[in-house]
């Protein structure tokens, strides 16, 4: 498993931006967007990826994982 499926990672619709915008809340501020939902995903799973390489490189600690959570539920729940 790969460090960075410890992360949540969320693509959603933006109707103010009309596009899709991809985050990891915990992990990254702010995130990438795009017309294609799956490519959008894919930037998303990268930069990921990057911002562990970098917090590493920096000696920084990890934010806390926040997959295991079962965001998606709860955001069920609130809807």
């Amino acid at each position: 498993m790969k460090e960075s499926a410890r992360y949540v990672k969320i693509v959603e619709w933006s109707e103010e931006d009309q596009c899709y915008v991809g985050s990891s809340p915990g992990l990254i501020y702010g995130g990438c967007h795009g017309d294609n939902e799956r490519e959008v995903f894919d930037d998303l799973c990268r930069i990921v990826e990057e911002a562990i390489t970098l917090y590493k490189a920096d000696g920084k600690v990890l934010p806390p994982p926040t997959s295991g959570r079962d965001f998606a539920n709860k955001m069920q729940q609130v809807a």
